[in-house]
């Protein structure tokens, strides 16, 4: 075994004797079915800390020669499936991490040297009786081996697009291992001496420069997953086994790292399930992954009311978005919808690709954005964000006239004339106004089902803040009072819809006259007893 040709099994092997391992090998039925196929070239991008590496060392430790992985998958998903043993450690696997492959290398443009000399030196030990000397390419190699002997490989590449990421103005670097990749996996040659292509990294294929390179993969990504979606991450069955075997509540682990809508599955960030599942702390496991530095510049340069957009997200709404522009790269942001497509990829929004919409999927991502905003430069946000806390003490403290002002103010500010007397802005300004309750409490519930019918928000305050904040339920009318949104909560039974929390409960009716542009407010605390 080498370090980069039939590696072993060793680190899959390690992810099974963790405490949490859910198994995904279901994947690899794919994989055996689309082998020696025109679907064998495989490109799956996800954000950091969805399992990539985890599901490279799955696929070579599966397949890769010189070691006997049978223990490994017979117990696992992959073991009641016709083809298991069919590919089980039947082929010559490379496997190698860009990303550690350049740090080991020096520099940046040392890399596609190092791969190349590193993977021939292992495949002249692999196969002495095919003359490789003078091979200055791993892909001449492999070909020169294929013809000699008829032997065929498996690539995987891990962290597959982090020299065109982090090296995308680097012009030389970028030549080189464009070239490396096109030699590797494009035309009739490589399709001789490949079985399977398997790449893995954070962006799908750019779209320019390496387009002629890797156009002929099967891209799987958070835009659509197609076949991989249950694969990225936890689905939710997954994750409730784990509640149970674990004694955590699902539905707070739901609020708090849920929203990746992929396909017809909600998907969990596995990193994060993990780790609340073991130390049982509900808080945000996103900041090792240190992507602030790149996002808050992009905000501030406030592409077509970018700010607006994510401050609206921020506040539980959704935004509609373009995703066929963006150029995959971290350089070519043309608008606004090149930097949330960005930030879908990174994992920072959550994406429904039958309306078109991005979202932020849940309580962990909606902090990590928060506190980027704080750490770099965002004054606008700082200035909302003063106004919005003051709007919510004027809440709870039931100063109607005061809470009236400041939404009249906030739909001044952030209503667009177009939509001004539009009842779906007065939701989102609503949404907006109360940005500073995400301190306290989890993304508003929006149009939850109740007794008779759908209260239009209903926020409720995190465990820690429980005994210190009310629940709120807050229902809109348009040219009519705030008294009638009152009474229709109370004869609809909105309370019923919060009756699993037991804490103090505030009404609050607010509603919007076309016609004078003025808005109205009654806070009421309920007292009466809420049966289930």
């Amino acid at each position: 075994m080498g370090r980069f040709v039939n590696p072993g099994n060793s680190l899959f092997q390690e992810a099974l004797n963790s405490r949490i391992y859910v198994d995904k090998t279901g994947l690899l039925e794919y994989t055996n079915r689309v082998m020696d196929t025109t679907g064998k070239f495989i490109c799956s991008s996800r954000p950091r800390r969805f399992g990539k590496t985890m599901t490279a060392d799955m696929l070579t430790a599966y397949y890769s020669k010189n070691c006997d992985s049978d223990s490994l998958f017979a117990d696992l998903e992959i073991g009641n499936s016709e083809s298991f043993r069919t590919h089980l450690n039947q082929y010559d696997v490379i496997h190698f991490d860009v990303q550690w492959c350049m740090m080991d290398a020096g520099l940046p443009e040392q890399t596609v040297s190092y791969i190349n000399r590193n993977l021939i030196a292992e495949l002249k030990e692999m196969y002495p009786e095919v003359p490789l000397d003078n091979e200055k390419n791993a892909y001449g190699a492999m070909s020169c081996i294929h013809e000699a002997v008829g032997a065929k490989f498996i690539v995987i590449i891990d962290e597959w697009d982090v020299l065109i990421r982090e090296q995308a103005k680097n012009q030389k670097v970028q030549d080189e291992y464009i070239n490396f990749l096109r030699g590797m996996f494009k035309g009739s040659e490589p399709s001789k001496f490949l079985h399977l292509a398997y790449l893995t990294g954070i962006l799908p294929i750019k779209k320019i420069q390496t387009q002629s390179a890797l156009n002929n993969f099967d891209e799987f990504t958070m835009l659509n997953a197609r076949v991989f979606a249950k694969y990225v991450g936890f689905v939710e069955e997954e994750v409730k086994q784990l509640c149970a075997k674990y004694g955590r509540n699902f539905e707070e682990v739901k609020r708090w790292y849920d929203g990746y809508l992929l396909e017809e599955y909600q998907v969990y960030n596995p990193k994060a399930v993990v780790e609340v599942m073991l130390w049982n702390r509900f808080q945000s496991y996103w900041s090792e992954t240190g992507t602030y530095e790149t996002i808050v510049p992009l905000i501030n340069m406030d592409f077509d009311g970018l700010k607006n957009v994510i401050i609206e997200m921020l506040a539980g709404g959704t935004t509609e978005v373009d995703v066929s522009s963006f150029q995959n790269d971290m350089v070519s942001f043309a608008g606004r919808d090149d930097v949330l497509t960005y930030l879908i990829h990174l994992g920072y929004l959550g994406y429904d690709q039958d309306r078109g919409r991005a979202f932020i999927p849940n309580e962990e991502i909606r902090q990590e954005l928060m506190n980027a905003t704080k750490r770099r430069k965002w004054n606008e946000f700082a200035e909302f964000q003063r106004e919005s806390e003051e709007l919510l003490d004027a809440t709870l403290n039931l100063e109607e006239e005061i809470v009236a002002q400041k939404i009249e103010k906030i739909h001044d500010q952030y209503a667009s004339a177009v939509q001004y007397n539009n009842e779906n802005s007065l939701s989102s300004v609503l949404a907006i106004a109360y940005l500073s309750s995400m301190q306290y409490y989890f993304k508003p519930i929006r149009e939850l089902p109740t007794g008779r019918g759908f209260a239009d928000f209903v926020f409720i305050p995190k465990k820690e803040y429980a005994g210190e904040y009310p629940a709120l339920i807050i229902e809109l009318k348009w040219n009519k009072s705030a008294r009638t949104a009152i009474q229709q909560i109370k004869e609809k039974k909105y309370p019923e819809s919060v009756a699993s929390y037991f804490g103090e409960l505030l009404l609050v009716g607010i509603s919007y006259d076309k016609k004078s542009k003025t808005h109205q407010c009654v806070i009421e605390t309920y007292n009466e007893k809420i049966t289930n």
